[in-house]
């Protein structure tokens, strides 16, 4: 386990985490527990996860709101799921929109920013 700076609330306490990081979580938890027919047509999902940021994002905030949620006995991994699990699960592993799309779930099948960011034009403030 691990622990990070502060509770987030400005007290100063220490909140202690059970996965160690993002990567622990993914490993440890959710892949074992994740159990879907991940063929790259109904749903997929990249081996090196890690290398596309919006699913290092998703991922990071699942793992933090499990790590907040856990604490509630009654209603906490039920609104996990419901509210941050199954929302997210449905973004990344979506096998024409989703951030894996270019991807293979099988070893070895990450393709490397294989789409542009979203445009952007330069932002000007109003004089």
């Amino acid at each position: 386990m691990s622990t990070s700076p502060e509770d987030g609330q400005g007290n100063g306490e220490e909140v202690e985490f059970y996965f160690a990081d993002v990567f622990a979580f993914v490993s440890e938890y959710l892949s074992p527990t994740i159990r879907r027919r991940v063929n790259g047509s109904s749903a997929t999902w990249c081996p090196r996860w890690w290398e596309h940021p919006e699913a290092g994002a998703r991922l990071s905030s699942m793992w933090l709101a499990w790590e907040h949620l856990r604490h509630d006995p009654a209603l906490g991994m039920s609104t996990w799921w419901l509210h941050h699990a199954d929302p997210h699960l449905r973004v990344l592993m979506d096998t024409d929109l989703g951030p894996f799309a270019a991807c293979s779930p099988k070893v070895g099948g990450h393709t490397a920013y294989p789409f542009d960011p979203l445009p952007l034009e330069p932002y000007e403030p109003p004089s």
